[in-house]
């Protein structure tokens, strides 16, 4: 099934999040090879050059690294992992919590509504 995307951001920053996603959840888990760029741009159903631009961002990140003949891996620095998924974590309590604030609540009113 194709993977969804919204209209109003570039399709590789959501292909680029959407692996980072599986990367810090344990789907492609650290060392795991990824599927080919052909495999993953068919699954997804996107342009193949539109998916290596988000593997090229991924691999400037350090997330992923090329093996020449052999394909892109994941990282095996877990602590790199985890700085990853932190800063996701982060984002989406900042989104939260503005969220929050545009109607009406503060960080500690919020902090309540969770407990």
């Amino acid at each position: 099934m194709a993977w969804q995307f919204d209209a109003d951001r570039p399709i590789y920053k959501q292909l680029k999040e959407r692996i980072l996603l599986m990367i810090v959840s344990g789907a492609y888990g650290a060392g795991a090879q990824l599927p080919t760029v052909r495999d993953l741009a068919e699954e997804a159903a996107v342009n193949p050059n539109t998916l290596q631009k988000a593997l090229v961002e991924l691999e400037r990140d350090g997330l992923v690294f090329t093996q020449r003949t052999s394909g892109r891996f994941v990282t095996e620095d877990a602590e790199l992992i985890r700085r990853a998924k932190n800063d996701l974590a982060q984002e989406q309590i900042d989104l939260f919590l503005m969220k929050m604030a545009a109607i009406g609540y503060d960080r500690q009113d919020a902090a309540v509504l969770i407990q």
